[in-house]
């Protein structure tokens, strides 16, 4: 029963990641033309930083006397600024053009953005199933101890 509980951590985990990255994804396409910010310069595309972690209620289980150990699951380590060059773009007339007409723009590229956004949707949409249906395999195992 434990690797059940441990497989809807894991899971559960994953979503919490997923919908985090898609939030990060949304910010950067959100700002994609975004040429002055409060700290002076073009927006800097941001990137989550996904890692695996051990999760808590895995040790809890085994402290109740429950086999397994603790469930693998993935968290976001960290939100990094994309160290990529911004684009330049020659505008002399727009108010944040330099002195030779250039205009830095943010280091977001929208088809990449939109790329990664459905990679992290179907990633998300993956781990719901597999949530669903270690609930529902928890749910029959129950009716069956009746």
């Amino acid at each position: 029963m434990a690797d059940l509980f441990g497989s809807l951590v894991t899971s559960a985990s994953a979503l919490t990641a997923e919908r985090l990255r898609m939030t990060v994804i949304a910010g950067n396409i959100a700002n994609a033309n975004t040429t002055r910010t409060a700290a002076g310069g073009p927006y800097r595309r941001s990137v989550a930083v996904l890692t695996p972690s051990q999760q808590p209620f895995g040790s809890a289980l085994s402290a109740l006397g429950q086999s397994g150990g603790e469930a693998n699951g993935v968290e976001v380590a960290a939100i990094v600024p994309d160290p990529s060059p911004f684009r330049l773009v020659y505008d002399p007339s727009h108010p944040d053009a330099d002195a030779q007409g250039f205009v830095r723009y943010p280091n977001v590229d929208i088809l990449q953005e939109m790329v990664d956004l459905m990679a992290a949707s179907r990633t998300y949409e993956a781990n719901l199933t597999a949530f669903n249906t270690a609930k529902t395999i928890a749910q029959k195992t129950l009716e069956l101890g009746r």
